[in-house]
């Protein structure tokens, strides 16, 4: 006997957060590199495409949360003007990203219940009143 099973579309957004905390790890780096003014306009650029690609691959299976914050992030990144202002922005962009991570990561790791599964008929306990 087995317990629920994922839905395809939770599947595929498990395949998609896997690819996500080592694009984090290198996320961080940039940031504390750009803060502590080593970067060059390269990383950068670098950090932007990273940002993008990660904001594409999340937008285009329903995780908006995060598609959101990473679309607000390299946008940040691409900003002109005060360094530290924009290593503050992504620094706190980067912690609520993982906020939103965790959030997405439960919400794809745990099994959606049938309607009306797991209550008898005329049961209005388990549903929107």
């Amino acid at each position: 006997m087995s317990g629920p099973k994922l839905t395809p579309r939770q599947l595929t957004q498990i395949t998609v957060l896997e690819t996500l905390p080592p694009r984090f790890a290198t996320i961080h780096r940039m940031i504390e590199e750009m803060a502590s003014l080593k970067a060059d306009e390269a990383m950068v650029r670098r950090l932007c495409r990273l940002l993008e690609e990660s904001k594409a691959a999340t937008s285009g299976i329903g995780l908006s949360g995060l598609s959101d914050t990473l679309g607000m992030m390299g946008s940040l990144a691409r900003r002109t003007g005060g360094l530290q202002m924009r290593v503050r922005g992504l620094r706190e962009g980067l912690g609520s990203l993982k906020i939103n991570f965790d959030g997405a990561w439960r919400s794809a790791t745990t099994p959606e219940q049938e309607p009306n599964a797991s209550s008898p008929p005329g049961d209005q306990s388990a549903g929107p009143t």
